[in-house]
């Protein structure tokens, strides 16, 4: 009885440190960060200190296609989620 006991408990063990490389080489295989960083300008230094909702909201006061900075073309006025794309850290 012991022995089955044994085996069990030796199989459950390699299943848990195969399982746990696996989740590393996962981890480790990652892609590089890709998402632009909010620039550090004078622009820009407000929104760093914000919640992103908030942050957000200030964001098309200077970015809509009638003002100074247009936005990515793939971006409607719904689609206000700056903050989603844009890393601030």
């Amino acid at each position: 009885m012991h022995t089955t006991k044994k085996k069990k408990s030796i199989f459950i063990n390699i299943a848990f440190v195969v399982t746990l490389v696996g989740i590393l080489l996962f981890l480790f295989s990652a892609p590089e960060i890709t998402t632009p960083q909010l620039p550090r300008n004078d622009d820009h230094n407000r929104l760093f200190a914000m919640d992103k909702k908030v942050a957000e909201k200030l964001c098309v006061e200077c970015h809509t296609p009638e003002e100074v900075y247009e936005t990515h073309k793939d971006i409607t006025a719904s689609t206000n989620r700056c903050l989603f794309c844009h890393r601030r850290d």
